[in-house]
């Protein structure tokens, strides 16, 4: 099962990634955006930013590693249970939040 730790290991691959908190949790940003961010409340899922299209399909999917809670209705993010996420949708899943919110310059830097 991955961690934060691996989290982090997968991110911090892609250029401008910086390992930072957000509501004084443990947070990665690209160019001052946060893309994912560890809950230490309730369940601790992690959160990573996608598009509602993108969302809702996860969700769609029925794939146990997939929630939201009423906080993130209509908002582009999707919480993750790392006890269950496979690891290598969790790559997937990092790299298109990091995509989402790095900037035009990051993105052809990194050859995207």
């Amino acid at each position: 099962m991955p961690s934060w730790d691996d989290v982090v290991r997968l991110a911090t691959r892609r250029p401008g990634v910086r390992v930072s908190t957000s509501y004084r949790t443990p947070a990665l940003k690209v160019a001052d955006k946060t893309f994912a961010r560890l809950r230490t409340e309730a369940e601790g899922w992690l959160v990573l930013m996608c598009g509602l299209d993108e969302k809702e399909a996860l969700l769609a999917s029925g794939g146990p590693a997939f929630h939201t809670t009423p906080h993130y209705d209509g908002y582009g993010a999707i919480l993750v249970d790392l006890d269950v996420v496979e690891p290598d949708e969790l790559a997937e899943l990092v790299d298109a939040a990091w995509r989402r919110r790095a900037p035009a310059r990051v993105l052809r830097e990194a050859g995207e």
